[in-house]
Parts: structure tokens; C-alpha cells; sequence
């Protein structure tokens, strides 16, 4: 620890973000980056705890506590803090195949679980994690490092998102040849077009896949692994599998009028849009126009923040979020004590840019949607909806009820559903027989990470369901290691 009064001496620092009025007009990353001098006094306020919580990655009360990849967080603030980059970059890399991608879009646990947390606004972990990743690309420190010998064994990785990249990437590090499937155009699966450019700039997350193309993965785009690549013959072309492929069957809302034009599922609209821009800057027009339509998001989630901000960068004449569960409180609830994630009221970017557009947060809480009302084209122009509470049913489980007399009609020709994913599509449960667990995931002790079929593995979003990026890396690193087992009888993967 370099600096012992740090977390006293200097307050929690972020980089401005772009005006929302001016941010809304491109799909560029809207974070500023932050002068050297100030990354390192906000790595002097980490405290070199005790009990650094910031690492732990455990689950509690349903929510990530720490970082679900152990990230050594203490030593690289302190690392940075000394102007250390290049060894912060070693450190930060041990743990973590793609701080990048961490460091932009997860929601950084690790501040929500950080000891100075307790009593002062947490240690700025995310932010300095991004910017050692950054710093390292700048200065070319980032280079491929392909295996020193191969191992003769193949692995094929179903999935090119975050768990099928941290999978296919410790494969090969240990010598094995791998070969990733991707069934869209681009690799990167949720990464590529399931996260907004503003967000997650593309060119991130294409100089990654460029550097694992060059350390030997193998990546096969276009190419539905159950469809147009047969299961049959991938369990004959290769030694073991790794099943990858997210949870990418979208929650519906089946209410009376919800075959009408207009109502689309939150991935539909955000992967869509993301395609036309890196395809022809919108010029081609594929992708779902919110111009100058009023526009509802049913889903309060990070999905529908990023339609919200898709939908603002488009110019939407309206825009409503609706969110069945109550407004979170300002501060952490007593139910709700640290190290857990707090929970509490934030204005993210999408949201802030509609209330600087339109004077207001746009989510509504405690609303349901009853139907939907279209016009004489059937296309949809209304949503009926009611205000709910939530009330202990008769076994004790809370469940929303009417509020009566608080129906309402929200105009709308535009409605995204961003209410989660139900877990795996089931081509690939069918085709390989796999077995499932209650939620339809498919079945595989966490920590094992073995299918019922032998030499398949899963890992990520289609093992545990609808999670976040960081849980997707330290499963398909923890699946690679049982993969690496399975091939070589012992492993000396992490």
C-alpha cells in the first residue's frame, strides 16, 4: 500500500461523460478517459484491507458480491498508483482474458462489496480496470502469445460470447487446436450485437478476436452449430465440446394484441441496429427505425436501458420505460447490507439522456401491461396498462395485484420487451440429448461444468441463465480447465 492516507486525502473520482444532448447524435463510446494523475490518486484510496471483499466473487442474497473473476484488485491500485502500468497489466491479465470488455460494461460488484464502501464512496475499481487495459493497447504491450507447442487434441467452442471466448482462449493457450462456431456474421455474440456501440465499441471487441485469430483459435462464423453444422459430425471432428452458446430465448408477454406490427423482442431491435451501423452506417436501412415514434420499453434491466439509449440515438418522438418492481430506494435498505450489491436508484446513460430530452426519468415502476391496442393496419398504437402492488400471496411469495382505478393508455407505435431470457434455445438440447435443469439450462455441476454427454461441457448464460459478462468469463475459464482435465488427464489452468 504506497499511500496509507490516500482514501483520506482524495474523494471518488469518474471521468466526465460526454453531455447527453451532444452523445446522442453518434454511437461513440460516451465516457471521457480520466489524466494519468488522477488514475493514480484513485488508485491511492484503495486501502489495502484486511479482508479485501473486492475479490471475493461470491454470491449473496441472489447477487454477485466481488469480482467473479478474482481480480487481484488491491495490487494493481497499488501498482497504478506507483505509475506501474505495465506490471498492473500483468497482474490484471492473470485473472482476466478481457478487462476491455469488463472494464466498459459490467456493473463492477467489486465496488459494491469494497471495504472504504462501507462508510465512503468505494475505490473508482472499474474505471482504473479499464484503464491499465487501455493504457496496455496504447503502448503496445498487448501482443499475441500463441502456445509454445500443440497438444494434437481439437476443441469446438459453440458461442463466440464472453464465456466462449474466455473458453476458446485458455484452450488454446495450453496447446489444444480450437475451433469457435458463431452462427451471425461477426464474432463476439452478445459483445458484437447484443450491446450498443455507445457502450461496447465494436472495434474493442474486433481488436480482441483479431489477436486470438493470430494465437491460433479458429473462428467459423455464419454456421448454427445443430442446423447447418451437425452434431453428429462435430462429435466426430473433435475431441471435446464446449457448449457456449448463451441464453437467447427472450421472455415474452402474451397479452391480447401482442401479434400486432410494431412489438419486438429488445435483442431483435438492439442486434439489428448494430448490424446496419457496422455494415453501412444505417445506410442500408435494415434495422427497426424508432424516428419520430413514440417508443415504450417494457423491462427495467440493462437490455432495455440500451434500447432506451438506441431509441434516443434514432430521435424517438416519446420514450416510456416500464418497470414492474418498485422505484429502489436512495440508499441501501437495511435488508440489504454491504457486502451485498446494493441496491439502490440509479440514473444510468440511456435514462439520463431521456430525462435531459424529455425532462424527466423515463421508467414508470409498479406498472403492468394489460394489452395492446392497434390500428386499422394492425399495427400497434397503444398500450393499456395498470399500476400494481405487491402483496404476500397464500404461500407467502409476494406477486403484483391491481391497483384499482389506475388504468391508463400509453400512445406507441414502437414497443421493445426487454424482460430477460428463459435460458438456451433447445435445438442443441434436442440434437446432442442433453440434459436440462428445471429452468432449461443445460445441466452441469458448476465447477465440473460436464453435460450428460460425455466430452461436452457448458458453460456461461446456458448453464446458469441470464447472468452477467464477468460470470460468462470465469465460467468459460473454469469450463476450459475441466475441458484441459478431461483431454490430458491433468491440468495447469487456474
Amino acid at each position: 500500500m504506497g499511500k496509507p492516507t490516500g482514501f483520506m486525502e482524495f474523494t471518488r473520482q469518474l471521468p466526465a461523460d460526454r453531455a447527453p444532448s451532444e452523445r446522442v447524435k453518434d454511437w461513440n463510446e460516451f465516457h471521457e478517459h480520466m489524466p494519468e494523475e488522477d488514475l493514480r490518486q484513485q488508485g491511492a484510496r484503495c486501502m489495502d484491507c484486511g479482508v479485501p471483499f473486492c475479490h471475493t466473487g461470491e454470491l449473496l442474497a441472489g447477487m454477485a458480491a466481488g469480482c467473479p473473476v478474482h481480480n487481484l484488485i488491491p495490487e494493481w491500485n497499488d501498482l497504478v498508483y506507483h505509475g506501474h502500468w505495465r506490471e498492473a497489466l500483468d497482474r490484471l491479465h492473470k485473472t482476466n482474458n478481457f478487462p476491455e470488455f469488463t472494464g466498459r460494461v459490467c456493473p463492477a460488484p467489486c465496488e459494491g462489496s469494497c471495504v472504504l464502501g462501507i462508510n465512503e464512496p468505494p475505490v473508482t475499481i472499474k474505471n482504473i480496470e479499464c484503464s491499465i487495459i487501455d493504457h496496455g493497447f496504447e503502448e503496445g504491450w498487448v501482443t499475441p502469445r500463441s502456445p509454445r507447442q500443440r497438444t494434437g487434441k481439437k476443441v469446438a467452442v459453440v458461442g463466440s460470447g464472453p464465456a466462449g471466448l474466455a473458453c476458446a482462449a485458455q484452450l488454446n493457450q495450453v496447446g489444444h487446436h480450437v475451433t469457435v462456431f458463431e452462427r451471425s456474421d461477426r464474432v463476439g455474440g452478445l459483445l458484437m450485437y447484443g450491446i450498443p456501440n455507445m457502450k461496447l465499441d465494436k472495434a474493442v471487441v474486433q481488436r480482441r478476436v483479431d489477436l486470438m485469430d493470430q494465437e491460433g483459435v479458429r473462428f467459423v462464423t455464419q454456421t448454427e452449430v445443430g442446423k447447418d453444422y451437425p452434431t453428429g459430425k462435430l462429435m466426430r471432428d473433435f475431441d471435446a465440446v464446449a457448449l457456449c452458446c448463451g441464453a437467447t430465448n427472450p421472455r415474452d408477454l402474451p397479452i391480447p394484441g401482442r401479434e400486432l406490427k410494431g412489438i419486438h423482442f429488445a435483442m431483435e431491435f438492439l442486434h439489428a441496429n448494430t448490424k446496419s451501423l457496422l455494415d453501412s452506417q444505417h445506410a442500408d436501412g435494415g434495422y427497426i427505425d424508432a424516428k419520430g415514434k413514440d417508443v415504450i420499453v417494457i423491462g427495467g434491466g440493462d437490455t432495455g436501458t440500451d434500447c432506451v439509449g438506441t431509441s434516443m440515438r434514432h430521435g424517438c418522438k416519446s420514450l416510456v420505460q416500464f418497470e414492474i418492481m418498485p422505484k429502489p430506494p436512495n440508499e441501501r435498505a437495511p435488508n440489504n447490507p454491504w457486502p451485498q450489491w446494493p441496491k439502490r436508484y440509479l440514473l444510468d446513460y440511456g435514462q439520463a439522456e431521456a430525462a435531459d430530452a424529455f425532462g424527466d426519468d423515463p421508467r414508470q415502476y409498479c406498472i403492468m401491461t394489460k394489452k395492446f391496442e392497434g390500428d386499422q393496419d394492425g399495427h400497434v398504437k397503444a398500450l393499456h396498462t395498470v399500476l400494481v402492488e405487491w402483496v404476500k400471496d397464500e404461500n407467502g411469495r409476494f406477486a403484483p395485484k391491481d391497483v384499482p382505478g389506475t388504468e391508463k393508455v400509453y400512445p406507441a407505435q414502437l414497443v421493445m420487451l426487454a424482460m430477460g431470457f428463459l435460458g438456451p434455445e433447445d435445438t442443441l438440447t434436442k440434437a446432442l440429448g442433453l440434459e436440462t435443469d428445471p429452468r432449461s439450462n443445460f445441466k452441469a455441476e458448476y465447477g465440473r461444468f460436464a453435460t450428460s454427454v460425455d466430452g461436452v461441457f457448458a458453460a456461461g448464460d446456458c448453464r446458469r441463465g441470464q447472468s452477467l459478462v464477468v460470470w460468462a468469463i470465469n465460467e468459460g475459464r473454469a469450463a476450459a480447465r475441466e475441458c484441459d482435465r478431461y483431454l490430458m488427464g491433468v491440468t495447469e489452468l487456474p
